[in-house]
C-alpha cells in the first residue's frame, strides 16, 4: 500500500497577461469602449469589472487543473456544475496490476498526527481494505466488481476544466474555513497559483485567504 499527499498540476492556463487582455477586450463590447484600451488598461478593467459584481466577463478566460486527491474530494468538486471532469475509472482501473504496482494508493489525511490513535485506525482499515480487494480480484472478481471495498481515501485523479468565473467560485466555497480539510490542503495552494499567474482575477481572494494560504503551505512535504 502507497500512502500520498494529494497534489495539482495545472495543465492549461493561457498566459495571465494575455488573457486579461481579450477579457478587457471582449468586457468592452459591452460598452463600446475599446477606443479606451491602452497598453496597461486591462488590470485596471478587470479589476473594476470583478469589484463591481460584472463577472460574466471573465468567462472569457478558463483553465485545466488535474489532482490528486481521493476519492472524497473529488466526490464535492464535481457538485461545480459548470466544468468538465475527467475522472480515473475504478471500474477499470485493476490495482492488481503491475501499472499500478500491484497495491492500492490512499491519501493521507491532513486532520490526524501519524502517531495519534485515529492514524493508527485508519492505516488498519487501509490495509484491510487492500487486502480485500487483492484477494476479490485473485478469486476472479471484475476490478468494478472488486471496487465495492474500496475507501473514501484510495487516490485518483481527476482532471477540471473551468472558467474563470466559476473557478472563483469554487475558491470561494473550498478555501473557507468551513469547507473539508482536504479539499482545501489542495485549494488553498492552487488558489496562490492561480493568483500569481493570472493577474488581479484572484488577488482578492488570495488576500482573503492569505493566512490559510501559508497554513497548508507548512503542511507540503514528502510521506514515506
Amino acid at each position: 500500500m502507497k500512502i500520498v499527499r494529494p497534489s495539482f498540476d495545472i495543465m492549461f492556463l493561457p498566459d495571465g497577461e494575455e488573457m486579461i487582455r481579450n477579457i478587457e477586450a471582449a468586457g468592452r463590447t459591452c460598452y463600446k469602449s475599446e477606443d479606451k484600451i491602452t497598453s496597461d488598461s486591462a488590470r485596471k478593467f478587470v479589476r473594476r469589472i470583478i469589484a463591481s459584481g460584472h463577472e460574466s466577463v471573465i468567462e472569457h478566460g478558463s483553465a485545466t487543473v488535474r489532482f490528486v486527491c481521493d476519492r472524497g474530494v473529488t466526490h464535492e468538486l464535481v457538485r461545480h456544475r459548470i466544468a468538465a471532469f475527467s475522472q480515473e475509472s475504478t471500474r477499470y482501473a485493476n490495482y492488481s496490476k503491475d501499472k499500478f504496482g500491484n497495491e492500492i494508493t490512499v491519501v493521507k489525511p491532513v486532520f490526524w498526527d501519524e502517531d495519534s490513535e485515529a492514524y493508527r485506525l485508519w492505516y488498519e482499515a487501509m490495509e484491510q481494505a487492500e487486502r480485500l480487494y487483492l484477494d476479490l480480484i485473485d478469486k476472479g472478481a471484475k476490478a468494478q466488481e472488486a471496487r465495492s471495498v474500496l475507501p473514501n481515501s484510495l487516490k485518483t485523479e481527476i482532471v477540471m476544466t473551468a472558467n474563470l468565473r466559476e473557478w472563483r467560485h469554487v475558491f470561494k466555497l473550498r478555501c473557507d474555513g468551513a469547507a473539508h480539510p482536504q479539499i482545501r490542503e489542495v485549494m488553498l495552494p492552487l488558489l496562490d497559483e492561480f493568483a500569481r499567474r493570472v493577474p488581479v482575477v484572484f488577488d482578492d481572494l488570495r488576500e482573503k485567504f492569505s493566512r490559510d494560504i501559508e497554513k497548508f503551505r507548512q503542511l507540503a512535504g514528502d510521506v514515506e
